[in-house]
């Protein structure tokens, strides 16, 4: 998965913004910089970056909260108990559960929460690097529909048939995503899966309305194009690089303890995405 969202941000979307912004059809003030693709792929990973910042803000704030009424709570324990009991204090300590957290966010049996998080911080981020991730998916394939419904009939079927194999790999790339995130209800993974399938439809549909209204070689319509393309470039870049590679990767402690094997594996297996979605771009 991880090597498909890569290489379909460096193959299928940079090359193509790039493209458009050299397009005659523009003004000759959007083609006298050459590197508009590469500024808006920059604003949107710095955009994301401000998102996730604010996110995890919110847990830490969400976290504190937690932690001064967990305090509250443990200090009018103690307080019953002394009153009303002849438990001594040693034991009262001793009551409370081996797993319980104090407000430093270590408990007794030596688990850390990082930063003071909420105690499944790690599925929310996770959580958060996945919409991001089909953020920028979604916004793909709603350009890739745009494109297929404005193609001409002797391009068509061959454009056709290498999105399906896109949209498989895509698809694949998410599902394993929305699959980690180990969600106890179906709701969530339906709604997201949703999403994916009719998105690409949707853009077929504006396609084909843009075919009948106006040319789409108009300036604004491939304008449109490229900033779309170039934004969702930032976004799948900014996912593979930080939520996927860095963080599920180097600085996943289970996967550098794993096996070697089973690291040369998980490495194929991405090497083997990103080479059969480099592939499709031959002809899409």
């Amino acid at each position: 998965g991880t090597g498909v969202i890569l290489a379909t941000a460096f193959i299928h979307m940079l090359p193509e913004a790039l493209e458009h912004f050299d397009s005659p059809c523009l003004s000759e003030g959007w083609r006298s910089y050459h590197a508009f693709a590469g500024v808006f792929c920059m604003l949107a990973s710095f955009g994301l970056q401000l998102i996730e910042l604010a996110a995890l803000s919110n847990l830490d704030a969400l976290a504190k909260k937690r932690a001064l009424a967990a305090q509250a709570d443990g200090a009018k324990l103690d307080i019953e108990g002394l009153a009303y009991s002849k438990v001594e204090p040693s034991k009262l300590q001793e009551s409370v559960s081996p797993h319980e957290h104090n407000h430093d966010g270590i408990s007794t049996d030596g688990h850390v929460h990082t930063a003071g998080f909420l105690e499944n911080d790690d599925k929310a981020m996770q959580n958060m690097g996945t919409l991001i991730l089909e953020l920028g998916i979604l916004m793909h394939s709603i350009i890739i529909g745009i494109t297929l419904g404005t193609t001409d009939n002797d391009e068509f079927t061959t454009l056709l048939i290498t999105l399906v194999f896109h949209q498989f790999f895509e698809g694949i790339a998410l599902g394993t995503r929305i699959n980690d995130l180990g969600c106890k209800s179906w709701l969530k993974p339906t709604i997201m899966g949703s999403f994916f399938i009719i998105m690409t439809p949707i853009g077929v549909a504006i396609g084909i309305g843009i075919h009948s209204a106006f040319s789409s070689n108009s300036g604004s319509f491939v304008l449109a194009q490229a900033i779309l393309d170039s934004l969702s470039a930032g976004i799948l870049l900014y996912s593979a690089y930080i939520s996927l590679m860095s963080i599920e990767i180097n600085h996943n402690v289970a996967f550098r303890k794993s096996p070697t094997t089973q690291k040369a594996i998980c490495f194929l297996s991405m090497y083997i995405g990103a080479g059969l979605m480099a592939l499709l771009g031959k002809w899409a």
